[in-house]
Parts: structure tokens; sequence; C-alpha cells
């Protein structure tokens, strides 16, 4: 059996490095939110890491990351920049950053031949999450067409430090996704969780609600498909000084058009991350919990 990879959405660290929060000391041994995904991953049977970076700072990366854990698991870095697009599309040239998280996904076309999973690198996605998405990846080495998402519960996924967005899926009486749906300003109040609406009033989400937290899973076919999309999106946005190409955006058209199904893998683990700077002592005491019920070691590698 083909191990699955685990694809990290690194790049938006940018230049300045090692002030980001994505390298953020959270574990009691230094450790950062990239390395409980990695730890996680090698765990639920993930064969590969493959890294998406901006090459500016591929030393300091393979030097203060790949170092930790690269004797643990076989991992590969490639780079997302702003002129790695087709031939023929005019861009802005004051654009300065690169085309959204299905650009940076496209980046890794050479090095995946395998079922993978996409993650962004500064979310800490829990232990049964990962174990989920491999234990589907695993199921799906010959197909085509065949996606998958880990969706959260919404009452799992807020911030105690304010509103946070999120892409509010929709399903079929088959657990397969229908659509993702963008809310912003999600919070709770006065013991609901709620949005506004466009006239500014709260609409309310039920506490099971199932949202997307950028946790996918692809068969390759997912590659060419989006390439197709690419094009189409740059005909319309690359003079555009900030548009970008979602994940989901791509996936809804598939979806629509009826090239493939994605099904929705409800998992019970509870989302962190810093979303504001507040956040980072929650998170701290969440892993700190983690370890002494025994979910993590005190030093992960």
């Amino acid at each position: 059996m083909i191990k699955p990879t685990l694809f990290v959405l690194a790049a938006g660290m940018g230049s300045r490095y090692g002030g980001l929060k994505q390298l953020d000391e959270i574990g009691p041994s230094g450790e950062t939110i990239m390395d409980y995904s990695v730890y996680d991953a090698i765990r639920a049977g993930f064969g590969k890491i493959v890294f998406v970076i901006r090459e500016t700072f591929a030393e300091d990366f393979k030097n203060k990351v790949l170092s930790k854990f690269e004797h643990k698991i076989p991992c590969e870095v490639c780079y997302q920049a702003i002129d790695k697009i087709p031939q023929g599309y005019p861009v802005d040239p004051k654009r300065e950053k690169p085309w959204g998280t299905n650009h940076a996904v496209l980046m890794g076309k050479e090095c995946i031949q395998e079922p993978f999973a996409v993650i962004n690198s500064d979310d800490f996605y829990g232990k049964e999450s990962f174990q989920i998405l491999a234990d589907y990846l695993k199921t799906l080495e010959g197909k085509q067409n065949q996606y998958c998402m880990v969706a959260y519960h919404i009452n799992n996924t807020l911030s105690e430090s304010g509103t946070v967005n999120r892409g509010v899926c929709q399903c079929d009486e088959n657990g397969y996704l229908t659509t993702i749906t963008e809310r912003i300003h999600i919070e709770e109040k006065a013991g609901q969780i709620v949005y506004p609406d466009q006239d500014g009033q709260d609409v309310v989400l039920l506490p099971d609600t199932l949202v997307s937290m950028n946790m996918w899973g692809f068969t390759t076919d997912y590659f060419e498909h989006s390439e197709q999309l690419f094009h189409m999106f740059l005909k319309k946005h690359s003079e555009e000084l900030k548009s970008e190409y979602y994940i989901p955006t791509a996936v809804n058209t598939l979806i629509e058009q009826g090239t493939i199904k994605c099904q929705v893998l409800d998992t019970p683990s509870t989302w962190c991350g810093v979303t504001y700077a507040e956040d980072k002592p929650q998170v701290i005491m969440k892993i700190n919990e983690l370890i002494r019920k025994g979910v993590y070691p005190e030093r992960l590698f």
C-alpha cells in the first residue's frame, strides 16, 4: 500500500521568517505548531512531507525546520513565487504576494505522485484529524476524482480573542460536500454562535455546524484540474494586485461541474491557532494539557 503524502502550505511565512507566528515556540522543548503536525502525520502513517515555501528563505528553512525531523520521514521542498504562472498572462509589476493557496498547491505537482493531504503550517489540527485523513487517503490508491476534507464543529474552532472567518460546509445525504460558503466575523455572543448577514443582523450557527479549516485530501488528478481552472482565473484576474486562487474556489467549481466528489470527514478534534497574538497562551495551555494526558511527549524530535 502506498503511503499518502502531507503537503504543508508554508509560503506565507515570508522573508522576515524568524519573527513570524509559524515559528513561535508553543511546546515545552521549543516546538512549533508545524512540528506537532509533522509528528501527528508520521504516526498516522504518512510517508513523506512536502513543504511549499518562498525561495528567499530556503536555506533558513532547511537549517531551522527540516533539520528537526528529516531523519524521521522523507522531506521535500518546493517554491511558490509570483512569476510561477503559465506564460501569456500580464502581471502587474506592483503585485507583492503570490496567487493564494491553490497556486501554492500547484507548486507540488512534480513532487507528488500519490494521494496527498494539504494543511496550513500554522494551524493545530489534532491527532485524530491526521489519523482520519490518512486512513481515508490510503483507500484512494489508483483512484481519481475522489477527494476529502476534514471538517470541524464550529464550536471547536472559535477564538476567545476575537471573531473568526470560516468556510461553512453543506453536505448531501451521503456526506459528500455540495458547497463551502465563507462566513466572516463569527463569534460567540450571549451563548450562541453567530455571524452578521448583509444587513448586520446576527445569523445563528448551531455548535455542530461543520466548517473547513483547510485540511484537504486529494488524488493527483487535482493538479490537472487546478491547472485548467488557474488558466480561467488568470484570464479574469491576472492584472489585479491582490486577487488569489483559493482551494475552496477550485473544489466548489469541480463539484458544480460534476467532475469530482469530496467526502466530508467529521473530526472530534479541537482546532487551535494563533489568529490573534492573545491566542498564544491558550494554544500553549492546550499543548501542555495534551502532554499531561500522554497524547504527546515533552520533546517531539
